[in-house]
């Protein structure tokens, strides 16, 4: 199907739901998917719900907060608390499924209240390609992902997100903070201000888009490989600051930054 065909196909998914429920990130996939269902069904019809906790960061609430405004359409936020939850703070490699399960229960709980008949979430068809154990809690709960059922890449998402003109079609992905603490480690909340603080330094050394991978004392930095010799410069700045951080160890991955690089463990099982 040619890139025009997908969005129609996604324009007739969403008017065929009706009413829906949108999760709401802020990131690439779920703005295009609230712009798209705004231009399909009236205003009053479209919900956007975004779960906050420790792993979303401020600055992600406050860019979902603009762009909900942005495309104007009601703008809800509730508290997820899963880290309330000793399954998910135990952090074992289905700690995604337990996390999307607490979230879209408090979803489909609100869409009910509110009389909505669909929760959908911004999946894409490139997720079916990586391990998601939260895809499992998404399919249980009936949450509906119309990118994925539209057959949208993210490459495809980000090239109608500009022709939309919407700002998001060239921002980094995003993830939890959760997702940089290797598996089997207790998450905490503690140890996600750590590497929020971290990740915010090499972001200030324009070392931007980055992870920081914690492995207990040691720190495992992911950055573009085209700024490795500027981080070179660098380094001593900082394992300076790491080392205030309370890491021991701090490294530079040569694979540079990737997404769900934790999960690499996870496939050598």
């Amino acid at each position: 199907m040619t890139l025009d065909q997908k969005l129609n196909k996604l324009k007739n998914i969403l008017n065929n739901y009706e009413n829906v429920l949108i999760a709401f990130s802020g990131g690439v996939d779920s703005t295009l998917l609230l712009k798209v269902a705004t231009m399909v069904l009236p205003k009053n019809n479209v919900l956007s719900v975004t779960a906050v906790s420790d792993t979303y960061t401020k600055e992600e609430l406050q860019l979902a907060k603009g762009l909900a405004a942005e495309v104007d359409v009601e703008h809800i936020i509730i508290e997820s608390n899963e880290m309330e939850d000793k399954k998910f703070n135990s952090n074992p490699p289905e700690r995604c499924y337990y996390c999307k399960y607490i979230r879209f229960n408090k979803l489909k709980e609100l869409a009910r209240n509110r009389g909505i008949n669909y929760v959908l979430d911004g999946a894409n068809i490139d997720d079916l390609s990586d391990y998601r154990p939260g895809s499992k809690a998404v399919q249980e709960l009936d949450v509906k992902s119309p990118l994925q059922e539209a057959q949208l890449t993210k490459n495809e998402i980000r090239d109608l997100s500009r022709e939309l003109g919407l700002k998001t079609w060239n921002i980094p992905s995003v993830s939890c903070l959760a997702s940089r603490i290797s598996y089997g480690d207790p998450i905490s909340k503690e140890k996600l201000l750590k590497i929020k603080n971290g990740e915010d330094y090499l972001k200030s050394l324009n070392f931007y888009p980055c992870r920081l991978r914690h492995h207990g004392n040691l720190a495992r930095i992911e950055i573009p490989v085209n700024k490795f010799n500027d981080f070179t410069s660098r380094a001593r700045d900082v394992y300076q600051y790491f080392e205030k951080l309370g890491y021991t160890y701090v490294t530079l991955d040569i694979m540079g930054l990737r997404s769900g690089s934790m999960n690499e463990t996870i496939k050598e099982r």
